[in-house]
């Protein structure tokens, strides 16, 4: 079965080549090689690779920026979402989306189920939600898919950021009120292609690690993780803050913790705690 995966140089687009099961051809293309607001391309290169399956990892993530750009935003996290749908459907192929956990506003009191009601807090949260809706309405069968806190070993992510400033500098602030599960990319991308292999049906889905954290929890443990394999010089002192002292242009959910059970049940893909997910990003860091 052959695939199309957009945004390939990402962190998810990078995992996903990495991980192609046996009987799948993929075709990976970076925003270099497709304009995915372009009809007229992408219908010309879902043909040119006979993909039954496009999984769309393109995403304009610069949360903060969106809120003083957000056609920008909107351009890739919607209307691109809705051409590609339109061409996946032209074309008799499935689309699974990528979302985010940023659709919510953070108040439940439990982990959010796919059918809990949305409402984004933030222009980025806004434009995920919207892109959201124009790939289920389309009549490719579409999936989409949320997720959260995501990172790996390459691109831009927490866990890579907090490793440079622990290996910098003598103290680190980091916010401890605002709670979810760090997803691994690799344990993601296999996610994806899990539910690519059973073709699963179509809706609204959660994927991320197991358990739960605040970005201090998840510091203390990439230090903890990072000092046992020699990827940082020494101990420093991780200070936990509120939110409302480290204001930013977007407002983050305080809670966004994702129940991924409904998914769970219908791939045989691994869910494994985000702390040992962790220990096998921090492992392949060594190794390189």
């Amino acid at each position: 079965m052959k695939v199309l995966v957009t945004g390939a140089g990402g962190q998810v687009g990078r995992e996903l080549a990495r991980t192609v099961p046996p009987g799948l051809a993929l075709t990976a293309l970076g925003r270099q090689d497709l304009d995915i607001g372009d009809a007229a391309a992408v219908a010309a290169a879902i043909a040119a690779s006979g993909a039954r399956w496009i999984v769309n990892a393109a995403a304009y993530t610069a949360v903060d920026r969106a809120e003083s750009e957000p056609a920008a935003a909107r351009a890739i996290n919607d209307t691109a979402v809705g051409t590609l749908a339109a061409a996946a459907h032209a074309a008799g192929a499935r689309l699974l989306h990528l979302s985010t956990d940023f659709v919510f506003d953070g108040r439940a009191n439990r982990a959010y189920r796919p059918e809990d009601p949305p409402n984004p807090l933030s222009a980025y949260g806004r434009s995920k939600l919207d892109g959201e809706r124009r790939a289920l309405a389309a009549a490719c069968g579409a999936i989409v898919l949320r997720t959260a806190w995501v990172y790996a070993a390459h691109g831009r992510n927490f866990a890579l950021t907090m490793l440079k400033l622990l290996g910098e500098r003598d103290r680190v602030r980091v916010v401890a009120d605002q709670i979810g599960a760090p997803t691994w990319a690799r344990g993601l991308a296999q996610a994806i292609w899990a539910l690519v292999r059973a073709d699963a049906p179509p809706g609204l889905l959660h994927w991320c690690d197991l358990g739960v954290a605040s970005w201090y929890d998840f510091a203390v443990a990439i230090q903890d993780e990072g000092l046992a394999r020699g990827l940082l010089p020494r101990r420093v002192p991780i200070e936990p803050i509120a939110t409302a002292d480290y204001p930013t242009p977007a407002v983050r959910p305080a809670f966004s913790l994702l129940d991924t059970r409904a998914t769970r049940a219908l791939i045989d893909a691994p869910a494994r705690h985000w702390r040992h997910h962790l220990q096998g990003m921090l492992d392949e860091l060594r190794a390189a």
